[in-house]
């Protein structure tokens, strides 16, 4: 349980030296903010860990920022953790939007996006699979081509998986070929979460979506496509979480799987 607060205290002392270097880049003059969306549960032991590598790369990158921590009534303290962040950071830059429970993670990024005041969204998870690394090349390669999301993908180019068994590639597989198959999204990687939309586009692709949970994010793709958006895609590396526990189950396959037969035939 203290764990959590341990990395607080040590962040806190690295946060100061940081802010005591200047960076090699200054604040860009585009005029672009980035708000990144953080749904919690239970994300205690990763949240400042998280929460310090956004800072350092959106630091060292020069592009405005914004992080919005969405926890969902987590029982181990991890909005209390997310507090003593806020207090580091400072509230300009470290934003708490708690809801009282589990509500799903559509939800949790429309609440996010009510109180986002950047013009670009990213979604990522708060439990390091995503490292936050990637995001000045995701942002590149949106000014590249103007596109209007860009999405990590694992299965193109250098992209790749650390840290499953054989039986959670075999699903993560399974369920991408599946979707390629039945859907033709025109995009590599389906089932990821780790992307950046334009907050627009964000907005009229929720308001399109109806499913929820792990299908959620499959079908932001598709509706994509169906609307004409342009995708981008970035090679990353998914790394098993360190800290907690899968929040994939049965019951989440299950609900994919239906999911995925609802976009076929609606689609």
């Amino acid at each position: 349980m203290f764990c959590g607060s341990f990395y607080v205290v040590g962040l806190k002392w690295i946060h100061v030296a940081m802010a005591s270097r200047k960076t090699s880049h200054q604040n860009r003059d585009s005029g672009d903010k980035y708000s990144v969306l953080l749904p919690t549960y239970n994300e205690r032991e990763n949240l400042p860990l998280i929460v310090w590598l956004l800072v350092k790369y959106f630091a060292e990158s020069g592009y405005n920022y914004e992080v919005i921590v969405i926890d969902d009534g987590s029982p181990d303290g991890t909005l209390e953790v997310a507090e003593q962040l806020q207090k580091i950071y400072g509230e300009d830059k470290i934003l708490l939007r708690p809801r009282v429970k589990k509500l799903g993670l559509g939800t949790a990024y429309i609440h996010g996006m009510k109180h986002a005041t950047g013009n670009f969204i990213i979604i990522m998870d708060a439990d390091l699979s995503h490292h936050p690394k990637f995001i000045p090349e995701f942002i590149e390669k949106q000014k590249e081509g103007n596109y209007d999301l860009v999405s990590g993908t694992r299965y193109r180019g250098g992209g790749g998986v650390y840290g499953w068994d054989l039986r959670r590639k075999l699903i993560s597989r399974g369920a991408n070929f599946l979707t390629q198959v039945l859907l033709r999204p025109g995009a590599s990687d389906l089932t990821g979460s780790f992307r950046l939309y334009k907050k627009k586009v964000l907005e009229s692709l929720v308001e399109q979506c109806v499913s929820k949970g792990y299908v959620f994010q499959m079908e932001m793709i598709v509706r994509a496509r169906q609307l004409n958006y342009t995708v981008g895609e970035v090679p990353i590396s998914f790394v098993d979480r360190v800290y907690g526990e899968s929040k994939l189950g049965g019951n989440e396959i299950v609900s994919f799987v239906k999911g995925l037969l609802t976009l076929f035939a609606t689609t």
